[in-house]
């Protein structure tokens, strides 16, 4: 067994992300799934929160993905997923901290909004976000190379890949597709999708689908 185990679900997005870097730094792990809605004991002596992605390294335990992945980052140090100068590895970190607290709130109150009138304010922040992130995040720090920082894939890619994989659910139960505003957004998903790294971790359109009928309470017609 590895010395290093990883508590996820498979539905997780803060779970891909860590999975996700694993992948790209070929640590070698024990996946283990937890059941979140019936959590196996000793769980929550290694995740205080409950939550999932949890690592277990040796005698190290560790809960919260972003904090997860920046110590994958500094124990397994290549290749690296954050840039070595100081200034450039703080301006990744900010668009990491712009994807959990601009970007996917928004896409949550878009798609789990209690009413319309929240759906439809979701709809006008994540829509502001892309488009920020078109303009500020991409178009300044990208140039013509396919990833957030240009040709290094990094962990600000990681952070928003697993809200760009459920786009089809906005679109299926929502009618939000990615604008004509964003053609950079869109080719950097476009080459997010490809890496190797990325479609190990992923998970098809109808997974998506089926769970979030259920969570959001609706069903699907019949053919």
């Amino acid at each position: 067994m590895s010395s290093l185990q990883l508590y996820y679900t498979k539905g997780s997005t803060f779970s891909q992300r860590t999975r996700a870097v694993l992948q790209e730094k070929g640590i070698d792990y024990t996946p283990i799934e937890i059941d979140l809605q019936h959590k196996p004991e000793g769980f929550t002596q290694i995740s205080r929160y409950g939550k999932v992605p949890a690592i277990k390294h040796g005698e190290v335990e560790i809960y919260e993905s972003a904090i997860i992945n920046e110590y994958l980052e500094e124990v397994f140090p290549e290749p690296a997923l954050l840039p070595h100068d100081p200034a450039e590895k703080a301006v990744a970190r900010i668009w990491g901290d712009y994807a959990n607290t601009r970007l996917v709130p928004a896409f949550n109150k878009l798609l789990r909004g209690k009413d319309t009138q929240e759906q439809e304010q979701g709809r006008r922040e994540f829509l502001e976000s892309l488009l920020y992130i078109e303009k500020e995040g991409l178009g300044k720090l990208s140039g013509n190379g396919p990833y957030w920082l240009g040709e290094n894939f990094s962990l600000v890619d990681i952070s928003f890949y697993p809200w760009f994989e459920r786009l089809p659910v906005l679109e299926k139960f929502r009618n939000f597709t990615l604008p004509t505003e964003t053609p950079k957004v869109q080719q950097w998903w476009e080459n997010l999708r490809q890496r190797e790294s990325i479609q190990a971790v992923a998970n098809p359109t109808e997974f998506y689908i089926e769970r979030f009928t259920k969570i959001l309470g609706l069903t699907i017609p019949s053919a």
